[in-house]
């Protein structure tokens, strides 16, 4: 056989393989299980009480009902709420980035704020709560300051963390190519320290939640803890637990953007 033909039986080679199709993840069915399972004990458990009279844990129809009726009540709550968590989280987010990249820049920098931050960082914001209601004029700029107070260490920690797990040559290369300071930051150490920020974003938002809650347990008009305290002191047991279940599926929703943003985000690491 010439040359010629064996040129024409060879099977034809594409330019670049063909893609593959993505593997869709398995359907995780045991949370679902999990859920089905908690949901029966809850429902036998409020049962057996209820015949004895103990409206403290109503079963779950009870609880829905209650739940849908307090919707329009509870979503004022979550525009109350959810105006207190945004300024400080969002300030705690811009204060703690910043620093925390340039106190694992500077070393000046960093053995001043380090060993401030040993002793401050443990202390358990709640203990503010008072202090700051009572100093500031406002309720709404108390619990704004205990949000900040609580977010802020973890994200200023993690953002350090991250600047200083960064290669010395990677510094290097951005000075030999001429990068200023600002531009070694933002272009080289910020995007090297991402996944300790995110890492520091989603402890300071849990915080954020916990801290909200408490703090409109004290003096609020208005919010989601209110909401629950409020409902408690009539001891509207339905409307409580109703309460409780709409500020989990709330916090929820919100670690749940906040994954996505960082999956977004973090491509480079899938």
């Amino acid at each position: 056989m010439s040359s010629e033909q064996n040129t024409l039986a060879a099977p034809a080679r594409p330019d670049r393989a063909a893609p593959r199709p993505r593997k869709r993840p398995p359907f995780a069915w045991e949370p679902w299980l999990l859920a089905a399972i908690l949901l029966a004990a809850w429902q036998l458990t409020g049962a057996a009480l209820a015949g004895q009279g103990n409206p403290l844990l109503p079963t779950p129809a009870i609880v829905f009902d209650a739940l849908w009726q307090s919707l329009p009540e509870l979503g004022r709550g979550t525009v109350s709420s959810f105006l207190i968590l945004i300024p400080g989280f969002g300030l705690a987010l811009a204060l703690g980035v910043t620093l925390g990249l340039l106190c694992g820049t500077t070393p000046r920098l960093a053995r001043a704020f380090f060993p401030f931050a040993k002793v401050a960082a443990p202390i358990p914001p709640t203990v503010f709560i008072p202090y700051a209601i009572a100093v500031l004029p406002t309720f709404h700029l108390s619990a704004t300051f205990v949000v900040f107070l609580g977010a802020f260490w973890p994200i200023f920690q993690n953002a350090a963390a991250g600047a200083l797990a960064v290669e010395g040559r990677h510094r290097d290369n951005a000075r030999v190519l001429g990068f200023s300071r600002l531009e070694t930051l933002r272009k080289v150490v910020f995007p090297a320290a991402l996944p300790h920020i995110f890492s520091g974003m989603a402890v300071g938002l849990g915080f954020s939640f916990i801290l909200l809650t408490v703090a409109e347990l004290f003096g609020a008009n208005a919010g989601l803890g209110r909401f629950v305290q409020y409902y408690a002191d009539f001891a509207d047991y339905p409307r409580m637990v109703a309460g409780i279940l709409y500020t989990g599926a709330v916090t929820w929703a919100v670690m749940s953007l906040l994954d996505a943003l960082r999956h977004r985000a973090l491509f480079w690491l899938r």
